[in-house]
């Protein structure tokens, strides 16, 4: 008892929550190994040349002392799990030394976890790479590759995630992204069922149809629900060619094939043209990254396949204009007629803050009619945001639009629909 003692009491209200959190397993120390590797590092090597010396030693490892550091590196990933975090973060001088997890959106050290100098960071990380990944790393000086934890998720599968390794500051950095062991409905997302339609396979066979978004806005998500949705409704053949491969789908009444770019295949547009001679009925591209990649989706649809593909990108009419401005200008109007050609529809999407937490998806969605096409040949783009404005009966909408029904839905406030608009003016006039 705290015999009215405001000190005791606080402190005896502290040792109450203490014992109340779960205890943090302490990080075991890294396997001696690394001290040896640690101790024969030239000192005058420093950047690439320092990297490049970790990456021979661990290549040189025997597999029992691999395993060792692929094990202590599990360690780390699992405990996102275990904080339900998005993204973990280690290596290179900014971090400190700690691991970073991002936690309901919030990116910060955890010391229980251990620390790390930034060559024991390098050797855990460039020990999760293979040899041809890593001639890439040090090609570019980025590489994003996908990563494996033997543990089950609630899809039956090991648990995924999505990584890049980098440099920072002359010293290897990582940041890891869990993937969701879940796919959400395409009903979930909302779409007008004239757009639900023409995303089928079994009801529109042919077109490219393109995702967009900045980074975090559930690109990756909408597509699993699409592929998700064919391989439950139709009999066909599915690759899916990606940098990394994200979600691995089970085959059921689809076939599907997963090909990571790095891994599988050396680029996308090699697993494009590949793709044509492995009998393909519906085709993903992780990414519209250059011209290179767009030309070769662009001529993949032309022969008569369903494409799916994202960008970068935040409405309907940036994403025309961007493709069409990746081309020297007099490779344009080439590009323009043969785009209007073959593109089906257009979706960009954005993750906004809901009512009470969370996030929900607000979207813009162009489908292609003769007009929108006739407005892309003519170079009249600035045409097409009207034509999704009064396009509701086909099942098109603005991302105003679209902001204004999670208002009037009581899912989002006025003030977080204005954040996120492209068109403030058009959402304004919505709103009064």
């Amino acid at each position: 008892m705290s015999n009215g003692n405001p000190a005791l009491a606080e402190l005896l209200a502290q040792h109450a929550s203490a014992a109340q959190r779960p205890r943090v397993r302490p990080v075991p120390p890294l396997p001696k190994i690394c001290k040896t590797i640690l101790e024969s590092v030239p000192p005058s090597l420093v950047g690439e040349d320092r990297a490049r010396y970790l990456a021979e030693q661990v290549n040189a490892l025997l597999d029992k002392d691999r395993t060792l550091l692929r094990e202590h590196m599990q360690l780390l990933v699992k405990r996102m799990l275990d904080l339900n975090a998005s993204d973990l973060d280690m290596g290179g001088p900014a971090s400190n030394g700690f691991v970073w997890y991002r936690v309901h959106g919030d990116k910060r050290p955890y010391e229980e976890m251990g620390t790390y100098s930034c060559d024991e960071a390098a050797l855990l990380m460039l020990n999760l790479l293979t040899e041809r990944q890593l001639q890439l790393f040090f090609e570019e000086c980025s590489l994003d590759f996908s990563y494996e934890l033997p543990i089950e998720g609630r899809n039956g599968m090991p648990r995924r995630f999505r990584a890049t390794v980098y440099f920072d500051m002359d010293h290897v950095a990582l940041n890891m992204r869990a993937i969701s062991d879940e796919i959400r409905p395409l009903k979930s997302l909302g779409f007008h069922p004239l757009i639900e339609r023409g995303l089928m396979f079994r009801h529109v066979r042919d077109g490219l149809t393109l995702v967009t978004g900045v980074t975090g806005s559930g690109k990756s998500t909408t597509l699993d629900a699409i592929i998700d949705a064919n391989n439950d409704d139709v009999y066909a053949h599915v690759v899916i060619i990606a940098r990394p491969i994200e979600y691995v789908h089970r085959s059921r009444k689809c076939l599907i094939r997963h090909r990571e770019v790095g891994r599988d295949v050396r680029t996308f547009k090699d697993g494009i043209v590949q793709a044509l001679r492995q009998d393909p009925d519906i085709i993903v591209i992780g990414e519209m990254r250059d011209p290179e990649t767009i030309s070769a989706a662009l001529e993949i649809t032309d022969s008569g396949h369903k494409v799916f593909s994202t960008l970068h990108t935040s409405s309907a009419v940036e994403t025309i204009d961007r493709i069409v401005a990746e081309y020297p200008p007099d490779e344009q109007d080439r590009v323009r007629n043969r785009l209007a050609d073959v593109l089906r529809c257009v979706i960009s999407q954005k993750l906004v803050p809901k009512i009470g937490g969370g996030r929900i998806l607000a979207k813009e969605v162009l489908w292609m009619t003769p007009s929108a096409r006739a407005a892309i040949k003519n170079k009249n783009t600035g045409e097409i945001y009207q034509m999704m404005w009064e396009g509701g009966a086909l099942g098109m909408t603005t991302l105003e639009q679209d902001l204004y029904r999670l208002v009037r839905q009581q899912l989002i406030t006025p003030e977080v629909a204005f954040d996120f608009a492209n068109n403030k003016r058009r959402l304004q006039q919505l709103l009064q």
